[in-house]
C-alpha cells in the first residue's frame, strides 16, 4: 500500500482546507482508512476514520463537527475536509491505512502511513 497525502498549506484561522490521500497498491476498497496529525513536540494523534465502504465514520472529540472524512473508491482517494480551522490545528497531517481493527484508533493500529502534508493555521 502506498499513500500520498496532499492539500496542505497556510490558512488563516476560521478558514478551510481539504486534504486528499491517494492510495495505490492493495485494493483500496478492501480496507478502512483514517487521518492522524502530529504537532511539533507532540505525539501523533488520531483525527478521523472511515470504513471501507464509507458507511461509518468516527472522529476525535477535538475535530468533531469541524472536520469531515470521506472517500471516493472509484478514485482510490480519502479526503479530510477541515473547516473552522484554529491555530492549534497546525501540524503535519498523515493519512493511514489499513486500520487493522475498527475501534482501535491508535498509532499501533495502522498498517501503513502516507507521507505527511503540512497544515499551518495563522491567527
Amino acid at each position: 500500500v502506498q499513500l500520498q497525502a496532499s492539500g496542505g498549506g497556510l490558512v488563516q484561522a476560521g478558514g478551510s482546507l481539504r486534504l486528499s490521500c491517494a492510495a495505490s497498491g492493495r485494493t483500496f476498497t478492501t480496507y478502512n482508512a483514517g487521518w492522524f496529525r502530529q504537532a511539533p513536540g507532540k505525539e501523533r494523534e488520531f483525527l478521523a476514520a472511515i470504513t471501507w465502504n464509507g458507511a461509518i465514520t468516527h472522529y476525535a472529540n477535538s475535530v468533531k463537527g469541524r472536520f469531515t472524512i470521506s472517500r471516493d473508491n472509484a478514485k482510490n482517494t480519502v479526503y479530510l475536509q477541515m473547516n473552522s480551522l484554529k491555530p492549534e490545528d497546525t501540524a503535519v497531517y498523515y493519512c493511514a491505512g489499513p486500520l487493522l481493527r475498527w475501534g482501535v484508533f491508535e498509532n499501533h493500529g495502522v498498517e501503513y502511513w502516507g507521507k505527511g502534508t503540512q497544515v499551518t493555521v495563522s491567527s
